[in-house]
């Protein structure tokens, strides 16, 4: 099969933590019961959005507030994760057609002596924490022992995480503490004690007044196989990256990358891309509804940056090119009406568009998040081989 034409471009945008209901193993994961969007809609009376409601989203499951339409401007489902796990990571290799079978360790009592006695003998200097906890709550609670001893906060959570926070304006500069940061992802690997991310977690402020910067920086793995990411820019097209996707595939398949500080700037970036010529993909994380509300419990901040999606998303949409191809999804859940504060185990929504071949269309309970990756590899006729199954019929 010829692709329609060579200039074709697709999007794929990313709620980070915007899950739809508990997935049937949530309890294995001690998710029993999470829906961040249903759960929303509950906690503040009903959701008001009128365009992800035209999308379809009150199609794919019933959500107070947001009805079904009888005409949905996008196709709609919700996915399944095949993959171990609920971290981003997995989420977003997932989505790019590579299904994990095998999930990065967790360390629920902190890490075993043996890392921690050779990490603080790398960086010269010992550390405090070492336990899950909520990244806001282990500043507040450690914050002033962390500036009378010059001694990093290290902590994980239910993901993956080996997490190293620092006052980068009295204890370490940005610079040292993503030192410290590659240096803890050296020492995690195999044969080592290993885990799926590294993240560097800088804050400023005072006791009682922390808060953490937007220079987080996640240092990764390779993922084991190619994913479309790979066969996308050895075709010679564009990957690029708004966000921190390029960070969950360890830089790996992107041509270009483009940061930002908040999800109002992912935003604008994403529509400056979206208005550029290029060819290939845009792969965009909005990450505020995970890092900065659904980590942190706050159920209206979540709501009010679904309020501001829902308001950007039309200028979005009239600014690409007429054969673009579109998807909104999430990598994960991360209910913040739960008494967690870390990610859930939830199917995620599907709302997919192109003018031609994805409009108004049911596409059911997808069994994996790859059938996104798979459906842009059909559509840009890559001879790949990645998991998931294609929803695009021309």
């Amino acid at each position: 099969m010829k692709p329609i034409q060579e200039n074709l471009r697709a999007h794929i945008i990313i709620l980070d933590g915007v899950g739809i209901g508990e997935l049937p193993d949530a309890a294995d994961y001690g998710d029993a019961g999470s829906n961040t969007l249903g759960n929303i809609a509950k906690a503040v009376g009903g959701l008001e959005l009128p365009t992800l409601q035209g999308l379809g989203l009150g199609n794919i499951a019933p959500l107070m507030g947001i009805e079904p339409v009888d005409d949905p401007m996008f196709s709609y489902g919700k996915m399944a994760e095949k993959s171990k796990g609920k971290d981003s990571t997995v989420g977003h290799w997932e989505i790019a057609g590579l299904i994990s079978e095998f999930g990065f360790p967790t360390y629920p009592h902190g890490f075993p002596d043996e890392i921690i006695n050779e990490y603080t003998k790398r960086i010269g200097r010992g550390i405090i924490g070492n336990e899950p906890a909520s990244g806001t709550e282990i500043i507040e609670r450690l914050g002033i022992e962390h500036l009378d001893t010059g001694k990093p906060i290290v902590y994980t959570s239910a993901d993956s995480v080996f997490q190293v926070a620092c006052h980068v304006e009295k204890v370490a500069p940005l610079g040292t503490l993503y030192k410290w940061c590659e240096i803890a992802r050296e020492l995690l690997m195999p044969p080592n004690p290993t885990v799926g991310r590294v993240i560097a977690r800088p804050f400023i402020g005072e006791p009682e007044h922390f808060k953490r910067t937007y220079d987080r920086r996640d240092y990764n793995v390779d993922p084991p196989e190619n994913t479309l990411l790979d066969y996308l820019k050895e075709s010679g097209r564009d990957v690029i990256s708004v966000g921190k996707v390029d960070t969950l595939f360890n830089e790996r398949g992107f041509t270009r990358v483009e940061h930002y500080a908040g999800n109002e700037e992912g935003m604008a970036k994403a529509l400056k891309v979206a208005k550029q010529d290029w060819t290939g993909l845009m792969f965009m994380n909005l990450i505020d509804f995970d890092m900065t509300w659904g980590h942190r419990n706050d159920v209206e901040g979540f709501y009010g940056g679904l309020k501001a999606f829902d308001s950007w998303f039309p200028e979005f949409l009239t600014n690409i090119k007429e054969n673009d191809i579109v998807f909104i999804c999430a990598d994960h859940g991360n209910d913040p009406t739960s008494a967690s504060t870390d990610h859930a185990r939830e199917y995620t929504p599907l709302l997919a568009w192109h003018r031609d071949f994805l409009k108004g269309r049911n596409l059911g309970v997808r069994e994996t998040f790859a059938d996104v990756g798979n459906t842009i590899a059909h559509y840009f006729n890559l001879d790949c081989e990645i998991a998931g199954t294609s929803f695009l019929v021309r």
